[in-house]
């Protein structure tokens, strides 16, 4: 699924040592690029430790940048700002009058406006830990901002991480989650109990409408 014609404008050369150590354990890592240079990248499902490191590989094998985002105040604490700077985290300040999402969107459309790359990456569970829903910072981050979603498939049960889907948000909660969910049917985390549902913290959304099977 994606709303975006291959083949994809962005392409990078990653590690060959970051492939290997993958391909050692069974891992695959299936990536045709980035549509354009300004979006959110949503890693799911996040259920343990493992996570990141699987994602810290699959990142260094495919040679994509990717930011995170962080609270303001860790980025002061000497040697560790610079490094949480250097690892890609990006400081919002949580008192801001904007708040962290408006801060976030804003950043992202300045980067559009300029044409200077900009992907942001996060796992919207929160936590490796069951929760009723994904918090939803990404969304209206990415739906003020304009910019589109990858859906990141982090897959045990096939020992693949899949970035293939990539979609514009509607705005529309319900047809947009509905759609997410049909982009992950099927995937597996290494811990499946600790799987979250995927809909919008939000009473807004449709809980019938919005709900990836669990297998």
């Amino acid at each position: 699924m994606t709303d975006f014609a291959r083949p994809f404008t962005l392409q990078f050369q990653g590690s060959a040592l970051a492939r290997w150590i993958l391909a050692l354990f069974g891992w695959k890592v299936e990536f045709d690029g980035l549509p354009v240079p300004q979006g959110v990248l949503v890693v799911y499902p996040h259920t343990s430790n493992w996570d990141f490191i699987v994602m810290i590989l699959a990142k260094w094998s495919l040679g994509v940048q990717v930011q995170f985002w962080g609270k303001s105040t860790l980025f002061k604490i000497p040697l560790f700002g610079r490094w949480l700077r250097w690892v890609g985290g990006v400081p919002v300040d949580r008192s801001s009058p904007n708040g962290v999402v408006g801060q976030m969107a804003q950043l992202m459309r300045d980067r559009r406006e300029t044409g200077q790359y900009f992907w942001l990456g996060l796992a919207p569970e929160g936590s490796r830990k069951a929760n009723p829903g994904w918090r939803s910072g990404f969304y209206h981050a990415a739906v003020q901002a304009g910019v589109p979603v990858g859906l990141v498939r982090l897959d045990y049960g096939q020992r693949k991480v899949v970035v293939r889907d990539f979609i514009k948000l509607s705005g529309d909660p319900a047809i947009d989650f509905f759609r997410i969910a049909q982009a992950y049917d099927g995937v597996e985390g290494r811990v499946p109990g600790n799987t979250s549902p995927i809909r919008l913290l939000d009473a807004s959304v449709p809980r019938t409408e919005t709900i990836v099977k669990k297998k």
